[in-house]
């Protein structure tokens, strides 16, 4: 895929995640989320830590220290100012030129354009988890849909999604028939019917 045909559907994916947050915005956070163990609090803080971690990353810094997840007072502002930052990161010139040091993810270093196919799938599922978790769902465009499935479908499977600190949960079955985000959703060990408890 023509690199920038993938940051624009990277950017999308972003704004998607970023209009997902935007309605918690004075909601309670203590919301259960489809991700197990984390409220929508823990979700949110999650989720602007890896957006600060590939920003770093993409702007050509190596720092652990960024990727520590740090509690704020706002979580939805803090998200959604993460998100402009690594759309930012990610459009600079030479951005995509890099070789990226993603130390949560083995072997810890990628081309940065593989590097942003992993950021985009995020943003993805987690602009379904927590719409989810506010009792909405979200749309995939007819563009993002198909390389959002396309990364989904690339994604390790096996022993490694058993691992206490793994990505994504193991795979659950996939009718044929099944919508883009359906498929995804189960790629990646969601259920696409998750209501809350």
């Amino acid at each position: 895929m023509d690199n920038r045909v993938l940051l624009a559907r990277h950017e999308r994916a972003v704004r998607l995640s970023a209009d997902a947050v935007h309605a918690a915005e004075g909601l309670p956070l203590d919301l259960e989320t489809p991700c197990a163990g984390w409220d929508l609090r823990a979700l949110l803080t999650h989720m602007s830590t890896q957006n600060r971690g590939f920003a770093a990353a993409a702007r050509g810094e190596n720092d652990p220290a960024v990727w520590e997840t740090r509690r704020t007072i706002d979580p939805v502002g803090d998200y959604l100012r993460s998100a402009d930052e690594v759309v930012a990161a990610f459009a600079a010139p030479d951005a995509l030129t890099r070789t990226l040091p993603l130390p949560e993810i083995p072997p810890g270093r990628f081309p940065a354009p593989l590097a942003v196919s992993f950021h985009l799938i995020d943003s993805v599922v987690h602009a379904w988890d927590v719409a989810r978790a506010l009792g909405n769902t979200i749309d995939l465009d007819p563009d993002l849909a198909p390389t959002a499935l396309s990364i989904a479908e690339a994604v390790p499977t096996g022993a490694t999604r058993l691992t206490p600190d793994a990505a994504f949960a193991p795979a659950i079955d996939t009718p044929a028939e099944s919508a883009p985000l359906d498929r995804i959703l189960r790629l990646l060990g969601r259920s696409p019917s998750w209501t809350p408890a």
